[in-house]
């Protein structure tokens, strides 16, 4: 008998073949999944936005609102224990994706575009939220943290591949459809969104054939009281560990100036020079994210995954954290030189690129092998990606009103976020590591949980 969708055991008693395939057939694919609905939602429809006419402030307060999905996922997270296989919610929430960003593409010619499209993004926020507890899940209790360290990069990689793809690539396209094409903003971003549908579908369609169940939860199989259970227990047990105030607090500083920059770089990027950026165009703005961005972040990422390997996380979690903040004086640089030179442009962006590829390493890490390890692995590494996406939601929100404050003036916004990337790296400097971490089970091994 062959398993089915939900990943079940076969009639014999063996697990399916594919639960054996090696990590490098799934784990690209995975987080190149995860990577481009998170980035269509929180920054590419910033994008989409400018173009359409609305304004800065509305941009920002009403896209960074789509990020409590992220925030609230540990509030389900549990709920998913007891249901199904974890391979089975990830493939269910691809085909659930590819409806709602089809159903955002319609809306863009109606005349109320704004609320509409922001409510089929909000559908698409949650599944991709849910995508990304279940799919955590299954990377944690198939990958051992020595291959998790290795494949570290390869993970990055992947899921900034996904944000270039829908950063870069697909804003690109947009820009090259209405300047040789002559097609209309709505008719180009029309086009694009059900190109990514079209994506999310194929991902479903690849994960049913590779993608391994993932380890079941120890409330598999049972009602909806015990899922009810199983959420009073993951929220016990999660503020039973040690030192767990502090461990939440530098995952949630750790981007915090970044969350910044991620809201209001593209902005910036794309703004006029009589409003104080750099007049770029979708196309300009897409090769540099796309190209220089991406190479950066990758070779970022891979360097990031080396150090941890070589060093431990614990001994360069510090350098990790530097890496990622101080970068953030490029944004700083170019809101002062407003350099034209596209090249240099690229070069200046393309260092920050670099220093978060690098950086990230660090934060996914601390959470997975600090925050997670315990009987609620997949639920308690939701609540720190939580953590992390509400320092998102916190800076989106608040920059608008940064922006108007400081008189609309890109250079004083980005000096500020330079004040802002200087917790992060004293937090690090101080953060906690109570796991002894057993390179030999998958997820983990952990002391005193």
């Amino acid at each position: 008998m062959n398993a089915d969708l939900s990943g079940t055991v076969v009639a014999d008693g063996r697990t399916p073949a594919r639960s054996k395939r090696h990590p490098l057939t799934w784990v690209p694919s995975l987080y190149l999944a995860m990577g481009l609905p998170n980035v269509l939602i929180g920054a590419v429809a910033a994008i989409l936005y400018k173009n359409l006419g609305v304004s800065n402030g509305d941009i920002a307060l009403y896209t960074s609102q789509m990020y409590l999905p992220w925030v609230l996922k540990p509030l389900w997270s549990p709920l998913l224990e007891p249901y199904k296989t974890k391979r089975w919610w990830v493939i269910t929430m691809q085909f659930l994706m590819m409806a709602s960003l089809g159903a955002v593409a319609f809306c863009l010619p109606l005349e109320g575009f704004f609320r509409a499209s922001l409510a089929f993004f909000w559908i698409t926020g949650f599944a991709s939220a849910t995508q990304d507890i279940v799919a955590d899940g299954v990377y944690m209790t198939t990958v051992t943290p020595t291959d998790q360290a290795r494949y570290a990069g390869v993970q990055g990689m992947c899921w900034n591949l996904g944000a270039v793809i829908a950063s870069g690539l697909l804003v690109s396209l947009t820009g090259w459809m209405h300047a040789t094409l002559q097609w209309d903003w709505v008719r180009c971003w029309m086009a694009v969104m059900l190109g990514a549908g079209l994506m999310m579908g194929a991902f479903g369609l690849w994960h049913l054939r590779v993608l391994p169940t993932g380890a079941p939860s120890s409330v598999r199989g049972r009602d909806l009281g015990s899922s009810m259970v199983a959420l009073r227990a993951s929220w016990v047990t999660l503020f039973q560990k040690p030192r767990i105030w502090t461990m939440l607090a530098v995952v949630f500083f750790y981007r915090f100036g970044e969350g910044f920059i991620e809201k209001f770089g593209p902005l910036f990027l794309l703004d006029p020079r009589s409003a104080g950026g750099l007049g770029l165009d979708n196309a300009a703005l897409g090769h540099i994210y796309g190209t220089a961005g991406t190479i950066a972040f990758i070779a970022g990422a891979f360097l990031g995954g080396f150090l941890v390997a070589r060093m431990t996380l614990t001994r360069s979690f510090l350098l990790l954290a530097v890496a990622l903040n101080l970068p953030h004086l490029t944004y700083y640089y170019l809101s002062h030189a407003l350099p034209d030179n596209l090249l240099l442009i690229g070069a200046v962006v393309a260092v920050e690129k670099f220093g978060f590829g690098m950086g990230s390493v660090g934060h996914m890490l601390y959470m997975m092998q600090q925050v997670a390890p315990g009987p609620f692995k997949m639920t308690h590494y939701a609540m720190a990606t939580g953590v992390m996406a509400l320092t998102k939601w916190a800076t989106g929100s608040v920059s608008g009103w940064l922006y108007a404050g400081v008189g609309q003036h890109y250079a004083s916004f980005f000096g500020w976020v330079l004040v802002f990337s200087i917790p992060p790296i004293v937090l690090a400097w101080r953060a906690p590591f109570p796991v002894k971490v057993d390179a030999a089970e998958p997820g983990g091994a952990h002391a005193g949980h």
